[in-house]
């Protein structure tokens, strides 16, 4: 059974105990997880690697069938999960074991998973896809945290906070954290203010740099590599930031296809383009075609792919991306 992550209050309606998690968007999963299941729990919390459950199977099955003398709930945390694990839960669910709460984590899972499969099939079983937050998400974490923590923040503000999370929760959340806590001595928090609390203002040339890869200065795309000496870390974030911006500027060129005036677009798109963004975005949109965006979507995607199997030539493959632009 399939519930998906906006409407994961459902879970208090289902009887499942097995919670498959899949996908790259590792705050949604903690998020789901803290806030359904490790909320006022006070059983055993079990955390096991998907290989330690499969070096040593019968133990792990035996562990189910056996109860507690003190607590007789227990929740166990897979992490790492893949299709390896799918023998595991139909074992378990011949077996009849449903006194406890088994959540499984795992990266994407294509359509063709056996484990997904089982999963979306079985009415005993839930699964929840999770992707990449979209600016709309992000803007309502925001939103959250400023109402309940009585803060208030310019639209400016938290368009820099949106851009610079790399479509990631936990990079925002840490980041408003840090604007909490600045707030007890200053009562109002500007965009110098953020750029210098920011760890990411520290990677401002990630930033630069798919914003010139999108725009195709290739003289600039080289003097930034140049300039700066990348780790394989900040590899995947100049591949998300990129993704990140190729499908902001789809959905633009989707509406200037549509027979809208590129300055209408820009000047009109949600959540805000950022003024000194605006130059460099109208240049983006004149260079691409809708066709040639969603090419480069994929591509992106592939290259993460190849970036995580391969992560001691990252920078390089990463840099002749770019290049190329």
């Amino acid at each position: 059974m399939i519930i998906k992550s906006y409407e994961i209050e459902k879970l208090k309606l289902s009887n499942s105990n097995i919670h498959l998690i899949y996908g790259n968007n590792e705050g949604i999963k903690e998020d789901i997880i803290n806030n359904n299941y490790l909320k006022d729990f006070n059983g055993d919390l079990l955390k096991y690697d998907e290989q330690d459950l499969l070096n040593d199977k019968d133990k792990f099955i035996s562990s189910l069938l056996t109860k507690s003398l003190f607590k007789d709930e227990k929740i166990i945390i897979v992490s790492r999960a893949s299709e390896k694990l799918h023998s595991l839960i139909v074992d378990i669910l011949d077996r009849g074991i449903s006194e406890f709460k088994i959540i499984i984590k795992s990266k994407s899972l294509d359509k063709k998973s056996k484990l997904r499969s089982l999963f979306e099939k079985e009415k005993i079983l839930v699964c929840t896809p999770v992707y990449e937050d979209d600016a709309r998400s992000l803007n309502y974490i925001i939103q959250n945290f400023l109402r309940e923590n009585k803060l208030n923040l310019s639209q400016e503000v938290k368009n820099i906070l949106i851009e610079r999370s790399g479509g990631d929760r936990i990079n925002l959340k840490n980041e408003l954290s840090k604007l909490k806590y600045l707030s007890i001595s200053k009562k109002i928090i500007n965009i110098e203010d953020t750029l210098k609390l920011s760890n990411l203002a520290e990677n401002y040339s990630v930033f630069e740099l798919g914003d010139n890869y999108l725009a195709k200065n290739s003289k600039k795309v080289s003097k930034i590599l140049n300039e700066n000496n990348y780790s394989s870390e900040d590899c995947i974030l100049i591949i998300r930031t990129i993704l990140s911006k190729s499908k902001r500027l789809l959905k633009i060129r989707n509406d200037i296809d549509n027979n809208k005036n590129i300055d209408e677009v820009i000047s009109g798109f949600k959540p805000p383009i950022f003024w000194k963004e605006k130059d460099i975005v109208k240049k983006q949109a004149r260079s691409w075609s809708t066709d040639e965006l969603k090419r480069i979507i994929l591509k992106v995607n592939d290259l993460e792919a190849l970036v995580k199997r391969n992560s001691a030539n990252s920078i390089l493959f990463v840099s002749n991306f770019v290049s190329n632009c």
